[in-house]
């Protein structure tokens, strides 16, 4: 577990690079590239110097100051600037690298002995041996231990020649600890089938466990069999809007060589619009790597759900999955570039992340810039918050995930939904579930109300100040929890999370007998809420009459509080606990073996909570039926 990264200063937790340091006349160093592991305890020598180092050289560009500025007042509606977007083509002539800037930085590069591999926008890649890493970067590379494994990183922070340190945003690579994201589901990777067991209630409440002990003095309902487009377009306000003419990008890594038949058929089955030819587009790598480390099969689970949840709730949208080459940060990154650079959407869906602790200041600022460089020309980012609640079970250090904790991204918790009868939106409590199993006599449930199993994201950052827009929204018990002058607070809103309350995903699945074959099953996590929310986005910007809402915290928090916007999710919002009934197929797919039953209790998040208010496991809420309306111009808008 790498210790939890010290308070970087303010202008860095934004993405600005901050004041470079003199540590000797001709060179500044490069904050946040040693990483908080490569202590002097850990330390076990140099590094021999004919290993290879490959690493990225990130370019600040022309202006970064002036790229998060604009970035910050184009997504303000206080701002004079507001929603004046670039087109790709300015942002790179006002904020991109010039040729003079890469031809300096290429040219101090090789003079040290590396040789360079690739330039991007973005970057310069390298590769060469350490002795000529250590010559270009002013500092030693020594082995250290992190955890089990003994891993490379600098001695002490780089430093590059004063000459080319404006040029230059960060550097990554110098240590080769793995830095990797994980999607973010709550169900095995779907390599070989997964199914759910019955009974189910078709809307919340409709199938009583009528002959299963009480749970919270009386009788519970049996888990949802999985909500579709409908219900959830009901649930949250879609009205007559359907994403036309709006287009999402879905990233994640790898791409799932089904996805169309499987999203095609889910569709047809559950009476969803149908898809209009090329209204689904991929966009892929030339070649994928670390396939077997990164479980590849098991992000095909991923992609289907984003695509799918999306259409469900904005059937109109255009759809276009971009699919990384790995699930390793610099591919993800690229994949976020892609986007950006060929303004592929509006709106980005990315339902993967990791701990805090694992991200380094190098990396934050690296996709800080991408996200910057989206918000100016009206792209918007929302990531999923996580699924291991305050993340202590998982960890044992109370932290949120990344990049889920930039202030320039839309940060999604997740709630458990209740739709009733007729599509009628009844209450969400915040996700978090408690499990206890059914003892062996059927009479009781077994150390009830059981262990936590998994929840909704949140919680305070320790590496990223507090971003303007949630100064007066987020309470100061949550904003101050790790410093006197605040962090940013996970997540800003809220969706359908829960599994047990989950939605309803069909799949070509590895079936029993080794055969592969369409099948569906319930599906939630965060996961599912990030697609839900940008599928929500597409609907607010069809009311906006087609204008791009970008980077949407700012709007969103400007809106809380206006009566109708937001669902205010509580964990008790019929004044007592919640819990459904569950069984499962103790295989995983069906009786053979058995079943097992389970009592899931709601609103039970680790140490986090939803209250009355803003909180760390819903934000500001999920949205009502008022929130998609509430983008519509007004008439003081219109006549600009």
């Amino acid at each position: 577990m790498a210790a939890t990264l010290p308070m970087i200063a303010g202008a860095l937790a934004l993405g600005i690079p901050a004041a470079h340091a003199a540590d000797s006349p001709a060179r500044d160093t490069l904050k946040g590239t040693k990483p908080t592991w490569a202590t002097a305890k850990a330390d076990k020598g140099a590094t021999s110097n004919s290993a290879t180092v490959k690493a990225r050289v990130y370019l600040a560009g022309q202006d970064a100051k002036g790229l998060a500025a604009y970035a910050k007042a184009v997504s303000d509606p206080s701002s004079p600037l507001y929603g004046k977007y670039l087109s790709a083509k300015q942002v790179q002539a006002r904020y991109g690298a010039t040729k003079a800037q890469v031809k300096a930085v290429k040219n101090w590069l090789t003079a040290a002995g590396l040789t360079v591999t690739g330039v991007t926008q973005h970057y310069i890649t390298v590769s060469g041996d350490v002795s000529a890493a250590e010559k270009a970067f002013g500092t030693q590379l020594h082995n250290y231990a992190k955890g089990s494994k003994t891993y490379r990183a600098p001695a002490t922070t780089a430093t590059v020649p004063t000459a080319v340190s404006s040029s230059i945003l960060t550097v990554t690579g110098l240590d080769n600890a793995p830095h990797t994201a994980t999607h973010d589901d709550t169900l095995p990777p779907p390599d070989s089938v997964f199914k759910n067991s019955g009974p189910f209630s078709s809307y919340y409440g409709s199938n009583t466990a009528s002959t299963l002990p009480d749970a919270y003095g009386g009788k519970i309902p049996y888990a949802i069999k999985g909500y579709t487009g409908k219900q959830l377009r009901a649930a949250y306000g879609a009205g007559k809007y359907t994403g036309k003419h709006v287009r999402v990008a879905i990233t994640d890594a790898y791409a799932s060589p089904t996805i169309a038949f499987d999203a095609g058929t889910y569709a047809k089955t559950n009476g969803d619009q149908a898809w209009k030819t090329s209204q689904l587009h991929q966009v892929l790598p030339d070649t994928y790597t670390k396939t077997e480390e990164c479980q590849a099969a098991g992000w095909y689970g991923e992609e289907t759900l984003d695509v799918e949840a999306v259409h469900a709730v904005a059937p109109d949208a255009d759809v276009t999955y971009v699919g990384a080459a790995s699930c390793y940060d610099d591919d993800l990154l690229d994949s976020l570039s892609k986007i950006v650079d060929n303004h592929l959407a509006d709106i980005v869906s990315n339902s993967w992340g990791d701990i805090e602790a694992n991200q380094t200041p190098d990396l934050a600022a690296a996709y800080d810039q991408v996200f910057q460089l989206g918000a100016v020309q009206g792209i918007g980012f929302y990531f999923s918050s996580g699924d291991n609640g305050d993340e202590v079970a998982n960890t044992k250090t109370k932290q949120v995930d990344t990049p889920a904790n930039s202030a320039w991204v839309t940060a999604v918790g997740g709630t458990s939904l209740a739709v009733g009868k007729g599509d009628k939106y009844l209450w969400e409590t915040g996700w978090g579930t408690e499990k206890a199993s059914l003892s062996a006599d059927g009479k009781s449930w077994t150390s009830f109300p059981g262990a936590f199993t998994s929840g909704a994201g949140g919680g305070t950052s320790k590496t990223v100040s507090e971003p303007y827009y949630q100064k007066g929204v987020v309470p100061n018990s949550l904003a101050k929890a790790n410093s006197a002058s605040g962090n940013r607070v996970v997540p800003d809103i809220s969706a359908i999370a829960d599994p047990n309350t989950g939605f309803l995903v069909g799949q070509t699945q590895t079936q029993a007998d080794g055969t592969e074959a369409y099948s569906e099953y319930r599906i939630g996590g965060t996961s599912l809420a990030a697609p839900t929310i940008a599928a929500v986005q597409a609907l607010a910007q069809e009311a906006a009459g087609g204008k791009a809402i970008g980077f949407a915290n700012p709007s969103i928090y400007a809106k809380y509080g206006k009566k109708g916007v937001f669902h205010d999710v509580t964990d008790k919002p019929t004044g007592k606990d919640l819990a459904v009934a569950r069984v499962d197929f103790a295989n995983g797919y069906d009786a053979t073996d058995g079943l097992l039953t389970s009592v899931r209790s709601l609103g039970k998040d680790s140490s986090l909570s939803a209250v009355k208010g803003y909180d760390d496991v819903t934000g500001v809420g999920s949205p009502a039926n008022g929130y998609v309306e509430s983008y519509k111009p007004t008439k003081a808008h219109r006549k600009h």
